[in-house]
């Protein structure tokens, strides 16, 4: 079963359990990955892969919205939004722990004899594909431009 296919039996599951936040976020979660499909000049199905990329900028989305919301001083949309990212998290891949992602890291720049910051785009492109939809590309720049500045 693939990843959208599971979404919509979650999606029929969450309906008959009333469960309306679980069903609420499925639902723009798939509206989310029908708008990806859509876009551009020809439709397209999304792969696995894809659909996690897309399920990672939701992810991020939710994020994102928690500081602002927090920030204003609105806890009851920020939990509305914390309790959407716990369900999106559901459908992501276990993401990697900060020691992992600096081995990684190292790897990556002892295959590509990077050195300093312009070796930071050879670096990243040898990580993308290893880390996609595991960890946070914000978080990821971040260790890689440490790493070589070192």
């Amino acid at each position: 079963m693939g990843l959208k296919e599971k979404l919509q039996a979650d999606l029929t599951d969450a309906i008959r359990a009333r469960d309306e936040v679980k069903s609420g976020t499925v639902r723009m979660l798939l509206t989310a990955i029908t708008n990806e499909e859509v876009a551009g000049k020809t439709a397209k199905v999304l792969n696995d892969a894809e659909i996690i990329t897309v399920l990672a900028r939701e992810s991020k989305k939710r994020r994102e919205a928690v500081d602002a919301y927090t920030e204003a001083k609105r806890d009851d949309l920020a939990n509305k939004e914390k309790a959407e990212g716990v369900i999106i998290a559901q459908y992501l891949p276990e993401q990697l722990s900060e020691a992992e992602l600096k081995k990684m890291i190292a790897d990556a720049i002892a295959e590509t004899n990077a050195a300093g910051p312009a070796g930071m785009g050879l670096v990243m492109k040898v990580l993308q594909p290893k880390i996609a939809g595991k960890a946070d590309g914000g978080l990821v720049s971040g260790l890689v431009k440490a790493a070589l500045a070192q």
